[in-house]
């Protein structure tokens, strides 16, 4: 371990935030990364635990209790503080293919499990992770490094979001030549148009992007497989197929006057004014405009907080966002113990921006629209809500959130931005490669297997998992990558943890 008494002597720090009325004049990344000085103190905090649960990635009650991927984290923590950064580096890049984007969007579950945490607060794993790639990109440890042997296979992925760069990045480290088919006008998929740029910038991925090209990996964008281009051919050109399309339906709110003008799905509001804002700093219009509007979002998760902050930074009058599920403790409860996955309300970024510019929580809990209300030109100009209270099916057992007789209540609203997630994969896709989907419209494969009911075709990610985490798609992407390895050669030299 770094310094037995580190935990004790140095409180946790993390990197520091641009206030939030600065910060909504751009829509930049607002963080202060910690000085490596900083960063040596925080890995002192790392305990070395005997049984690391950081590290662990294990099903607790339903919910995932540290790195998915396996981290080395007590290891890279150690490394940091003896001031050892390019071992650190190459100990992080054996389980993590893309620390440049998890050190940005992932949650943390690696903290949420640390011992440190149990009792006082976690070692800032998140921080430190940040500093060891960013480093690595300064002193060139993360400079391209193509493979000395080619195997002679080709593999194709479609899809370049987070499962299908890690898929594409580990079959070409295996020598396999790679293509990438993304539908979209620039690579990365989620990274690229579902996660706002002030929490991922968009030079992060194409400075990915631009390694893995000169690391052999080519990528085909504008490339609408299974519409433009077809499947029948991808399968005969290519040794394997791997599809990593994401779960791309968006579950929609059937709820009286759906056809108003001016209700969107967060996606599309989302990846509207990304392209736009890449495209033309937001000067060429081409995106769902929320300047002068009330809003109202339906969705109190992740998405959700992205459509509240991008709304705020558009010039929003006014930002509601619906919650169907009761708010959490703001500490655990004594039936969410550690190293459970803690269950406490958090108040992210767009909601403290929202809190700062409009003076409360844009959040209202188990509430739901009822009925989104317009005007004779066909334009929503409210929606008409209910409360929602948790009842036990007397059928099922289960408990479900039923509508509060006489709680119906009204919101102004000049634009209705939809959050509630996403249901599976796009059919089109799916019936083009003829693969079959499970009943819960992912692609089905056999429990812990990747390999799809068609020869050569595989998949992997949200649609193979369905909505989930950046670090989760990673894991995909890395396991996929081993079986097609295995498919094609064999066996696989490929590790996935």
């Amino acid at each position: 371990m770094g310094k037995p008494t580190g935990f004790m002597e140095y409180e946790r720090k993390t990197a520091a935030a641009v206030s939030p009325k600065e910060r909504i004049k751009d829509f930049c990344e607002f963080h202060t990364p910690l000085s490596q000085e900083e960063q040596r103190k925080q890995a002192a905090r790392c305990m070395n635990c005997g049984v690391p649960f950081c590290q662990a990635g294990m099903n607790i009650m339903g919910m995932t209790s540290g790195c998915p991927l396996h981290n080395l984290v007590p290891e890279w923590n150690d490394l940091v503080y003896t001031g050892n950064l390019e071992q650190a580096y190459n100990r992080l890049k054996k389980t993590n293919n893309f620390p440049e984007f998890t050190s940005r969007v992932c949650p943390a579950l690696c903290e949420a499990a640390c011992t440190c945490g149990h009792y006082g607060d976690p070692v800032s794993v998140k921080g430190n992770e940040y500093g060891i790639i960013e480093n690595a990109y300064e002193e060139g440890y993360a400079d391209p490094k193509p493979p000395r042997v080619r195997t002679g296979k080709q593999v194709a992925v479609i899809g370049s979001g987070p499962a299908g760069l890690a898929a594409a990045d580990q079959l070409n480290k295996r020598g396999h030549k790679v293509t990438v088919y993304e539908r979209d006008d620039r690579v990365g998929g989620l990274l690229m148009y579902g996660i706002p740029n002030m929490k991922l910038e968009k030079h992060i991925i194409d400075r990915k992007i631009n390694v893995m090209k000169e690391e052999g990996v080519e990528f085909v964008t504008g490339a609408n497989v299974g519409k433009d281009v077809k499947a029948a051919k991808i399968i005969k050109d290519y040794d394997a197929v791997i599809l990593a399309c994401g779960a791309k339906n968006p579950r929609d709110i059937k709820a009286e006057g759906r056809d108003a003008k001016g209700i969107y799905f967060a996606v599309d509001f989302l990846a509207a004014t990304t392209k736009s804002l890449l495209d033309s700093g937001l000067k060429d219009n081409k995106y769902i405009s929320a300047k002068g509007k009330k809003v109202v979002i339906i969705g109190g998760g992740d998405t959700g907080n992205d459509c509240v902050g991008t709304c705020i930074r558009h010039g929003a009058v006014s930002v509601t966002q619906l919650e169907m599920m009761p708010k959490a403790p703001d500490e655990r409860a004594e039936n969410n113990p550690w190293p459970e996955w803690p269950k406490v309300c958090k108040t992210d970024y767009g909601q403290e921006e929202a809190i700062a510019m409009f003076g409360r929580d844009p959040r209202i809990y188990q509430t739901t629209v009822k009925e989104f209300v317009k005007d004779k030109n066909g334009n929503v100009t409210a929606v008409k809500t209910v409360k929602l209270e948790s009842q036990k099916d007397e059928k099922t057992g289960r408990m479900m959130m039923v509508e509060v007789p006489g709680s119906e209540g009204k919101l102004d609203a000049d634009l209705v931005l939809i959050a509630a997630g996403f249901l599976g994969t796009q059919k089109y896709v799916a019936d083009a490669f003829g693969v079959q989907l499970n009943e819960r419209t992912n692609v089905a494969t056999e429990a812990g297997k990747y390999a799809t009911n068609v020869k050569k075709v595989f998949t992997a990610g949200d649609m193979h998992r369905g909505q989930s985490l950046v670090v989760w798609a990673i894991r995909e992407g890395r396991e996929v990558a081993r079986e097609v390895d295995e498919n094609l050669l064999g066996y696989s030299g490929l590790s996935v943890q």
